[in-house]
Order: C-alpha cells, then structure tokens, then sequence
C-alpha cells in the first residue's frame, strides 16, 4: 500500500500544483488513498520532495531534480551563499562564519546532507563547528564551501 500511495502522490504533484500537504491529502482522497497528514509529511520526507518557487509567486511540491548526497541542492546553495562570510579548517574541525542569526541554517543544512563524514555540527549566533571523521574530508568539505561561493 505504501508504494502505490507514494506512486499516487508523485503523480499528483508531476500533474497538478499542489501546495500543502492538506491539499495533496484531499487529491488522495480523491484517487482512494485514505490516510494521514503525518503519513503524507513522512512520504515527501522519503520521496525527497521539495517545495519549489512558481512563476506566480507561490510554492508548489516537486521531485528534487538530484539527489542531495554529497552535492548541494539548491537551497543549500542560497542558504550557504547568502549567509557563510568565512570559513576554515584545523585538523578534522571545519569552522563556518555566518551573518548574525544564521548559523543554525547553515548547521542545519549541513546536517540535512546526511553525510557520512560528518560527525555532528554545532551553531551557535554566527559560528558553526563542524566535526569531520578526519582531515581529509575537512579539508575536501572546505573546497565544496569554496567552490560553491565562487
């Protein structure tokens, strides 16, 4: 039942511009699909999908054009290039300077790539201390940083 539902709901949201999680649950009532709003926010969790901007100004559920793994998706790309004023590296610490009341986006997306690598992050107003299995991935995450900022 899960992957015909899962099915359903990446048909719907490749055919109609859905954007809530309540309208997508009425569009499986609609198709036979009788479940929870929990049950849905778990499915787009799973399905990786994300919310997108229309050209109408509203947002609207979508399929992630690629896998987040080891490269930014989109949004970590803005969050990284709007907040991230300097970073470096000591040994298997990755240290990240925002602007003022970003470090915990810049933590959190960090976190949502589910890297490997990664041991944990830690934010505090405008600092993040990322921890890295050892100094060669720190030293490899600091060039994507870089790369993507220029």
């Amino acid at each position: 039942m899960k992957a015909k539902r899962q099915a359903k709901i990446m048909e719907i949201i490749s055919n109609i511009n859905v954007e809530t999680q309540e309208q997508l649950l009425t569009e499986l009532q609609q198709a036979g699909f009788y479940t929870t709003q929990a049950t849905i926010s778990r499915d787009i969790k799973e399905l990786r999908i994300i919310k997108e901007l229309t050209s109408f100004g509203t947002y609207r559920y979508a399929v992630a054009t690629s896998e987040v793994g080891n490269t930014f998706s989109g949004k970590l790309n803005s969050i990284f290039r709007e907040c991230i004023t300097k970073f470096d590296y000591a040994q298997n610490i990755l240290v990240i300077h925002t602007l003022p009341g970003l470090a915990n986006a810049a933590a959190s997306a960090i976190d949502s790539m589910s890297l490997s690598v990664v041991l944990g992050t830690l934010a505090g107003d405008d600092t993040v201390f990322v921890v890295m299995r050892d100094d060669n991935a720190a030293a490899a995450f600091c060039g994507e940083i870089k790369s993507l900022l220029n």
